[in-house]
């Protein structure tokens, strides 16, 4: 029904009955061609410029999207009376709480273990820098494939609690013994090491470390590990337990195909108090994982969605979708990996990736070469890959394709890494 002929006291929860029930279910037993174009036909997206970029935002399903608009609409016909909690049957707080309970559910957490927060930087901005365990002369850790923005909230720790930030940098090959080796080597000769930053999924070359057993390394050292798995949720399987992490932050518009401006953070319910309010944050009682997040006026169409993305996803199949993306992965790196001097960034140990790869052409050694050749990509091939700094061997290129790409797209991308393989030679 559209949202301009709803009935003035329709309440959300009957506006969407059943909403659940027409999501398509995606059949088991397809071919790899075949389940492309099932999962593409997800989709409504532009193909003029082929987007090798679902690690920035993965796009809805069309299911998802129709569900959005509709919230959208339904927001804004009772806009502030909802915000209020004053429409009948939908409490602000309670519709909210259904999308807490979704996220909770599919990484293994309890509700009141997790917060809605507008994406995985902010979340994590907020576990770092209200880490509340830190005094002067303690030390921080971080690694050259941690993410930009995680890395200055790091260096923050240094201007705003006097402690000393140790930096280092993994090293290639990316393998799982050459990581162990590195981590616990930083480990052990930082003994006032307090906190680790970990990236679940490098959003630089797609390393995927053993994070389980880097955790329970850290954790034997004394020291806690914030994880970053903004490119972790929605991309695999995902268990907190299993993974042992205390402090989360994730996003879900990025694998989860969840709208613009959704993420969100987990804690641990015994360790909450070691995570400081935001700002003082009082809207929220102290023992409410909720005052550890920013609380003014959101996207709340948006966050009202997230259980539609959380049950299409769970149609596909999180096992079924993570081997996909694996799939396409190798598909391309395989026909590049034989284009004479194309370097990629990570050794072929399975475990070591999931979706997202990085390659360098011959003699690109700059961020700016790298920028030129996103350009080059974009303008002469019609394809969008992505400059990417920040890794201690130098720039690269970043691809990372969605569940909406298919074979032949992928054909395009290897005979374009062909074509310009002596930019810079």
């Amino acid at each position: 029904m559209a949202a301009a002929t709803v009935a003035p006291m329709l309440t959300l929860g009957s506006m969407v009955k059943g909403a659940g029930a027409a999501l398509p279910v995606v059949p088991d037993g397809l071919s790899f061609e075949a389940l492309q174009r099932q999962l593409a036909s997800l989709y409504d997206v532009d193909r003029a410029i082929v987007n090798f970029d679902a690690a920035y935002y993965g796009a809805m399903t069309k299911p998802v999207q129709a569900v959005y608009l509709e919230r959208t609409g339904w927001i804004n016909r009772y806009n502030s009376t909802f915000l209020r909690s004053a429409v009948p049957g939908a409490p602000r707080d309670t519709e909210l709480d259904k999308s807490r309970d979704a996220v909770a559910h599919m990484i293994g957490a309890q509700p009141d273990e997790i917060a809605l927060a507008g994406g995985g930087t902010e979340a994590l901005y907020a576990l770092i820098t209200n880490y509340g365990l830190l005094k002067a002369g303690d030390a921080v850790i971080y690694c050259d494939v941690d993410y930009d923005e995680m890395q200055y909230a790091m260096d923050y720790l240094e201007q705003s609690r006097g402690v000393r930030v140790v930096r280092f940098s993994l090293p290639e090959p990316h393998s799982r013994a050459n990581i162990m080796a590195t981590y616990k080597k930083i480990l052990k000769e930082t003994p006032r090491a307090k906190l680790l930053l970990l990236t679940h999924v490098s959003n630089r070359n797609g390393l995927i470390p053993p994070v389980k057993d880097i955790v329970a390394m850290a954790r034997a050292y004394g020291v806690d590990v914030i994880l970053d798995s903004a490119q972790a949720v929605g991309q695999m399987p995902f268990d907190v337990d299993e993974i042992g992490a205390d402090f989360i932050g994730f996003s879900l518009h990025k694998w989860l195909a969840a709208p613009l401006g959704t993420g969100g953070v987990y804690i641990r319910k015994s360790r909450q108090k070691d995570i400081l309010p935001w700002l003082g944050n009082r809207i929220h009682a102290a023992d409410d994982i909720r005052a550890r997040i920013p609380t003014g006026t959101v996207d709340f169409a948006a966050r009202l969605t997230v259980p539609t993305a959380v049950e299409m996803q769970a149609r596909i199949g999180i096992d079924r979708k993570f081997a996909h993306l694996r799939a396409l992965r190798d598909y391309w790196v395989a026909r590049a990996s034989d284009i004479q001097g194309v370097e990629m960034m990570l050794p072929p140990e399975k475990d070591n990736y999931g979706a997202i790869s990085a390659f360098r052409l011959p003699g690109m050694t700059t961020g700016e070469q790298a920028k030129q050749a996103q350009a080059r990509f974009i303008e002469r091939h019609k394809l969008l890959v992505v400059a990417k700094a920040g890794l201690a061997s130098g720039s690269v290129l970043r691809v990372t394709p969605g569940l909406f790409n298919s074979s032949e797209e992928l054909d395009r991308l290897v005979r374009a890494i062909q074509a310009e393989r002596s930019l810079f030679l």
